[in-house]
């Protein structure tokens, strides 16, 4: 008798998965609908995988939405982004109503095209970008480890999963970031792919032939294959990778518009409305005989049941947090407010340099200030794609990550620019680390779409960009930025910082680590720079560009520089005086900053005597400073292969051509 109760009972839940399932797809048909744009494919056909995921096994509380030990879920597809929005909805976040699904993809409402982090409550991360979810989710579940190793299970004991597309596995990121995780055995990060074999253009037969299951156990990853429509395959599945040692992918075999008989498993479905007839029928296929955007009271309250079930051990980790001695510690952490610690020993190490007068390369100078900064904090978290002992990253005592050890504090992402930025992303992401990251400057193209993310997200996450210039030397042009400040400057709220020597380093690092809402750039020489005369009482790296030289009497050219080129625009301002010019020498560490000074600062340190402009780079930007009568000396194409002091004369970014330019100015 008892299993026919079990039968019954059985038969029961699976009719109550089923009614929780089509309540996304009809949430997801209907705003889609409604806004006549967006994609129901992938949310229709993953929402059997979503239900069964966040009924059973997601770690949460919708009421308390920054619980730090909360399992965190990325949609890498991005794409399906109502499949989010509804689970935030039927869950019961706070402050997610029906209606900011009837206003999808509306400018101003919490229901963007794609989610966005800091927009919607419940977001982890800004997806859109295919690939970018997945490897800035192994950066999340790097963090987890992290925390876990300095403060215990007790206090850090968490997964990571994430709804991948096949989009974001052709993405080349997503080889670095499964390779890096699998290297690192992050077992607290699953994956489930919706394997529905569609893309845009149709069949993913079309381009694409990889055994995907095979590509992730090579790496290293635990693989599994179920029918994405089976709750009890999917539920056995992700019991099964939970247990594993390994990260784990869930290959889910799904039907693109799951129910909509005209438009299931075609690539029409994926990136527009069904249109209303194709609703209808969807509704009637589903066994959904309820208005757009009505859910039944017993189905919503299924799930808002759904989104209390984590209160118990969100209230018992409360209790473990409050009686833990590391209590005051964890949650200082948190709170990332590491201005206090670096501030005294930043300050004290400036005015040895200012005393000392050390000549060194601006990425030397950073290695000598990241002592100093790992030293007054544990907040740090460094790494280097395979150039540690070129970008000079790792300082005295941090250690390596690996896969056996997560006490240390230094990552070795290797050959992966795009898989480390990205990753860092999702440190900075999981609250309390500061993370940066080196390559070379000409390097950054790879990272691109990743330092957008931070910048979109305003993340503190630190790029150590050296080998700047043409100054590299012999590499040749394969290895010279050119167009990369222009480029990097290009992007809204990121700073980039390009130093002119040793004090301005240690300025440059101490804003980047207190700009809690703003990525930075630190663009750093390979070639010996010598320590300016100024002085360290004030960050004057803070204001963006500053006066480093003004003549008695008034100005008859001022010259703007950055980085490695404001010493040769010393030596061209004494080269002018010679000659009894007056000549005003600005530098500009940071552009951004300096553009946001009040005008009458900026007025002052411009001037209003002709300007030349020095940096060994492109034009392109430049003309905002110099004006309409300004010079510029730099670069007029790409560099060559020979020793950095050759390479200067070559292209004209001398001290003699630098005069000549201001000289050409005054007599124009």
């Amino acid at each position: 008798m008892s299993n026919v109760f079990e039968g019954i009972a059985d038969i029961a839940a699976s009719e109550d998965e089923r009614r929780a399932s089509n309540a996304i797809r009809a949430l997801a048909m209907d705003a889609v609908e409604k806004a006549k744009s967006g994609h129901p494919g992938m949310p229709m056909g993953m929402a059997d995988v979503a239900t069964v995921l966040f009924k059973q096994f997601v770690k949460f509380d919708a009421a308390a939405p920054q619980w730090p030990d909360r399992d965190r879920f990325v949609l890498s597809a991005g794409h399906g982004s109502i499949l989010l929005y509804a689970l935030l909805y039927l869950l019961g976040y706070p402050g997610v109503e029906k209606s900011d699904l009837e206003q999808f993809r509306q400018f101003g409402s919490k229901t963007p095209g794609h989610p966005e982090f800091g927009h919607t409550v419940g977001v982890e991360t800004t997806t859109g970008p295919l690939g970018q979810g997945i490897a800035t989710a192994v950066g999340l579940a790097i963090a987890e480890r992290l925390q876990a190793a300095r403060f215990g299970d007790d206090l850090v004991d968490h997964f990571t999963y994430v709804l991948a597309g096949d989009g974001c596995l052709m993405e080349g990121v997503s080889h670095e970031a499964i390779d890096l995780a699998g290297h690192l055995r992050l077992s607290r990060l699953v994956v489930l792919w919706d394997d529905n074999g569609i893309s845009i253009d149709g069949p993913t037969s079309l381009s694409t032939s990889t055994d995907q299951l095979a590509r992730f156990a090579a790496s290293g990853w635990h693989v599994q294959r179920v029918d994405g429509h089976d709750p009890a395959q999917i539920a056995a599945a992700l019991s099964e990778a939970r247990e594993d040692g390994r990260p784990s992918l869930i290959a889910c075999a799904s039907v693109i518009g799951y129910g909509s008989p005209g438009k299931q498993g075609k690539e029409s479905v994926h990136g527009a409305p069904l249109g209303e007839a194709e609703v209808e029928l969807a509704r009637a296929a589903l066994g959904w005989p309820y208005a757009p955007f009505e859910i039944p009271d017993d189905i919503l309250e299924g799930w808002r049941e759904a989104g209390r079930r984590g209160e118990g051990a969100r209230l018992a980790w409360e209790k473990r947090l409050a009686a833990s001695p590391k209590r005051a510690e964890f949650e200082r952490f948190l709170k990332g407010d590491i201005a206090a610690e670096v501030a005294a020993p930043l300050a004290a190490f400036r005015a040895r340099l200012a005393a000392d007068k050390p000549k060194v390369a601006t990425r030397k100078s950073s290695e000598m200030t990241l002592a100093v900064i790992n030293e007054a904090t544990r907040a740090t978290i460094g790494g280097s794609a395979d150039l540690t002992h070129s970008n000079y990253t790792i300082t005295k005592g941090l250690g390596s990550v690996s896969a056996e050890d997560f006490s240390g504090r230094y990552i070795h992402y290797g050959v992966r620019e795009h898989g480390m930025a990205a990753a860092m992303n999702g440190i900075a992401l999981h609250g309390g680390f500061v993370p940066y990251g080196g390559t070379f400057l000409v390097f950054s193209d790879y990272a691109r779409g990743a330092i957008r993310l931070s910048a979109l997200m305003g993340q503190r996450v630190i790029y150590v960009l050296t080998h700047d210039s043409i100054g590299l030397g012999e590499d040749g042009p394969t290895h010279q930025p050119i167009e990369h400040l222009a480029g990097l400057r290009a992007l809204p709220n990121l700073y980039v910082f390009r130093p002119a020597d040793a004090i301005e380093t240690a300025e440059c690092w101490e804003i980047a680590l207190t700009a809690k809402g703003t990525p930075s750039v630190l663009s750093l020489s390979r070639q010996n720079l010598a320590t300016l005369d100024r002085p360290v009482t004030e960050n004057l790296s803070a204001r963006g560009a500053y006066v480093l030289r003004e003549p008695e009497g008034g100005r008859d050219v001022t010259l703007l520089a950055t980085g490695s080129e404001v010493e040769i625009a010393l030596a061209a301002a004494d080269l002018l005086q010679a000659r009894g010019k007056r000549v005003a020498v600005v530098s500009m560490p940071c552009w951004e900053l300096f553009e946001a000074q009040p005008a009458s600062y900026r007025e002052s340190v411009l001037g209003q005597a002709p300007r030349v402009g020095v940096e060994a780079a492109s034009r392109f930007g430049w003309d905002r400073w110099i004006g309409e009568r300004g010079a510029f000396v730099g670069m007029t194409g790409f560099g060559a292969s020979a020793p950095a002091g050759k390479l200067y004369a070559h292209f004209g970014i001398t001290a003699e051509a630098i005069a000549k330019a201001a000289d050409a100015l005054q007599t124009a």
